[in-house]
């Protein structure tokens, strides 16, 4: 009996000691996760646009100065990059070489913006007035635009919307301001803020008349659940847009995962987060009221539990979504 209790305790270790090995080795790869992004009457000249998405580093290194992540990056060949939010792990955090190391060795940022987490600093500042905030400031000296409102990139006739979500879906903007469950920054409610959002609004004026066969994508960091979606088509405060496409992260794909089953906690900031949530509401496509939406599991991992600070069966990646036209 005890040799056959010895031979169970160092299986156990061992298995312990493999199971620790994979899960070091996996939350350091780094995956490129491909989709085609299939779009009813899209131009020709459209057909092919690739968007590489970068979602959720959260300071975490792949290599010395972000040296294989850039590499990742800097071979693929892609149209445009975003950055959809928690790129740094807390408000507070000034870590900022994390990412700022990652764009100064990108390549390609002609075409590149940035929409803010819930664990990003603060993308603006007032000293009264308000302006960027240096971690932005930073960002955008090195290539990489704040999406604040809306930034069309045109391929000779035809047009790509890039939009910011949550400014886009404002009917009004004496509505600019309100929030309806998601995280605010501390300052929502600042009037040179808000008169400055209410600026920025007039911008999305140009999505009441876009022609039908221009594309429109919207940034977010929070996936748009599907009760917020319903919320948003009934709430006279808020407007549906002709979304073509909507690109978020946050979920870190469940941060755990176990085979045959799936994410084991997402945290939902808009209706409630949930144990064991369904698997096509969690990463990657999906489609509700023939609006697609696509969800990074992004590359780092939550500190909520600074010791569950890692990903399990759930390696990091990057995304390269393709414009398809449907013919």
């Amino acid at each position: 009996m005890k040799k056959i209790g010895g031979r169970i305790l160092l299986g156990s270790l061992l298995s312990i000691f493999i199971l620790i090995g994979y899960i070091v080795w996996d939350n350091n790869r780094i995956t490129v996760t491909e989709e085609d992004i299939a779009i009813d009457d899209m131009p020709e000249e459209l057909d092919g646009f690739r968007i590489l998405q970068v979602s959720d580093l959260q300071e975490k290194e792949f290599g010395n100065n972000q040296k294989r992540l850039i590499g990742a990056i800097n071979d693929i060949d892609y149209d445009a990059i975003v950055f959809t939010g928690d790129i740094l792990d807390n408000t507070e955090s000034t870590n900022y070489k994390s990412f700022y190391s990652i764009l100064d060795g990108i390549t390609d940022k002609e075409n590149a913006w940035f929409v803010s987490g819930n664990d990003d600093p603060y993308s603006y500042q007032f000293a009264p007035s308000i302006e960027k905030s240096e971690f932005i400031k930073g960002m955008e000296q090195r290539g990489v635009e704040l999406l604040e409102s809306v930034e069309t990139v045109k391929l000779e006739e035809a047009n790509i919307h890039f939009v910011n979500f949550e400014l886009s879906i404002i009917s009004s903007s004496e509505y600019v301001g309100t929030s309806e469950g998601i995280v605010t920054p501390p300052y929502n409610s600042n009037e040179n803020y808000l008169t400055y959002q209410k600026q920025l609004w007039q911008d999305m004026k140009v999505l009441d008349n876009v022609d039908e066969a221009d594309v429109v994508i919207a940034l977010n960091h929070y996936p748009v659940a599907d009760n917020r979606i319903d919320f948003i088509h009934t709430n006279d405060k808020t407007i549906w847009r002709d979304y073509d496409l909507i690109m978020a992260g946050h979920y870190h794909g469940g941060q755990f995962r176990l085979p045959f089953v799936g994410a084991l906690f997402v945290p939902e900031p808009w209706h409630k987060s949930s144990f064991f949530p369904s698997n096509d509401r969690v990463k990657g496509l999906w489609e509700y009221k023939q609006t697609k939406q696509y969800v990074s599991a992004g590359l780092g991992s939550s500190d909520a539990l600074s010791f569950f600070k890692f990903r399990m069966f759930n390696p990091p990646e990057i995304n390269l979504l393709t414009l398809k036209r449907i013919r």
